[in-house]
């Protein structure tokens, strides 16, 4: 039985000589795929790539994708004046002149600015900014082909539960077809009493309307066709939980029709422990149901 689930963890890290990253992905059940990246300015290629990547390896479940990158604490930083952006701060100051009553900017305030002071990356070749990215993409592939892991992880442990919910299904609908064989004696009675009281009735009810009477109430007793609809939704379930592949909607659509069929078993049952064991196979089918909302 292969299952994979849509909860996993996963982290990656890396450096080189001047920045250390990390790369951190964690997701949770969702009705389909929502992809959410955080990466820090300067990072968007990567976010783009990292989403398609993402999207292709996983069809289920709310995943959040995060980045983080740090200067090393050996590695010094150097800053530079954003020439373009002081020049249209004093040409707008320039052109105020007169409009407003300030005083004059001061050094601090004008690097205060955001955007004023930028990092030096001339200090850097082209080869080493570029393999620093790369190497970024490789961590974000491990930490996704980690999280895929440790959903299938988390899917191992899952089969097992499901795979006995099932099986216990099964056991229980073995149980009703043994109970239903009961049906006819418990109909039997139920017939005898309803024909005594149509019979006691003024004016006398005609022999082809007790018939009809008769039938309609043997029709709503057979409850074999319902058995048989419960059989053939817990092989479909098995066939879907060991196909490999993404059947969680799949099931969850499985476990409305079991809870159908048990419905209509019980609301047909004219029998004490046929009633019991519907109930039972409610219960079961909706330990079932919780367990397959964490099914991709």
């Amino acid at each position: 039985m292969t299952v994979r689930s849509m909860t996993g963890f996963a982290r990656a890290a890396g450096q080189d000589a001047r920045f250390a990253w990390t790369w951190e992905a964690r997701s949770v059940n969702a009705r389909g795929l929502d992809i959410r990246c955080r990466v820090p300015g300067g990072h968007e290629a990567a976010e783009q790539t990292m989403r398609a990547s993402a999207a292709k390896r996983f069809q289920r479940g709310n995943v959040t994708i995060g980045l983080s990158v740090d200067r090393l604490a050996g590695a010094a930083q150097a800053y530079r004046v954003n020439r373009a952006l002081l020049e249209q701060v004093t040409a707008l100051r320039t052109e105020l002149d007169g409009m407003i009553d300030d005083a004059r900017p001061t050094l601090e305030g004008l690097l205060s600015i955001r955007g004023m002071l930028e990092p030096d990356v001339e200090a850097e070749s082209e080869e080493e900014i570029a393999g620093r990215e790369a190497a970024i993409l490789t961590d974000g592939e491990a930490v996704l082909e980690a999280l895929a892991a440790a959903r299938a992880d988390e899917g191992a442990r899952l089969a097992p539960l499901l795979d006995s919910h099932l099986a216990d299904l099964e056991t229980l609908i073995g149980e009703a077809a043994g109970t239903a064989a009961v049906q006819p004696e418990a109909l039997r009675a139920r017939l005898e009493a309803l024909v005594a009281e149509l019979l006691g009735t003024e004016p006398r009810l005609p022999e082809e309307r007790l018939a009809q009477e008769a039938a309609l109430l043997v029709g709503k007793a057979d409850v074999r066709e319902e058995l048989d609809r419960l059989g053939v939704h817990v092989g479909a379930a098995r066939e879907l939980l060991g196909s490999g592949e993404a059947a969680g909607r799949r099931l969850d659509f499985l476990c409305q029709e079991l809870n159908r069929e048990a419905n209509t078993l019980c609301s047909k049952s004219a029998d004490v422990e046929l009633t019991r064991v519907g109930l039972a196979m409610k219960a079961v089918i909706e330990q079932f149901r919780e367990q397959i909302q964490n099914v991709e």
